[in-house]
């Protein structure tokens, strides 16, 4: 299947900025969907944002909406997160996901199969 494998994550300060990128390798045919989601320390995974590679329309969650931007390049197979403004409440393990099928709640971790490792991002206070 699919292999996806995040990067770009670190310590920043509040206010900073960081760009997460997912990169999608093996068998990479026919997914409809690429999710940023993230966990922090002793909560549930939620939804950040996700694109639909069919249309290239997008959404966020209401937490990040206005900060966080995502974006693609086809050629590179790779999705990326542009965190700014970043908050001490942004701080967890940012995975990427990829859905095939139909969709219907992309923000809803239940709804897809592959992920990747996760990337930390620890934004200090």
């Amino acid at each position: 299947q699919v292999q996806l494998v995040e990067s770009g994550g670190g310590l920043v300060q509040p206010g900073g900025s960081l760009r997460l990128s997912c990169a999608a390798s093996g068998f990479t045919w026919g997914y409809n969907v690429i999710g940023w989601f993230r966990q922090a320390p002793g909560k549930e995974r939620e939804g950040v944002s996700y694109i639909r590679t069919n249309f290239g329309s997008t959404d966020y969650a209401d937490s990040v909406k206005g900060r966080f931007t995502i974006s693609r390049d086809n050629a590179k197979n790779t999705v990326y997160l542009q965190m700014n403004s970043l908050k001490p409440e942004d701080t967890a393990v940012y995975y990427c996901t990829a859905g095939y099928g139909v969709i219907r709640r992309p923000l809803f971790p239940g709804e897809y199969a592959y992920w990747g490792q996760g990337t930390q991002v620890t934004v200090s206070s």
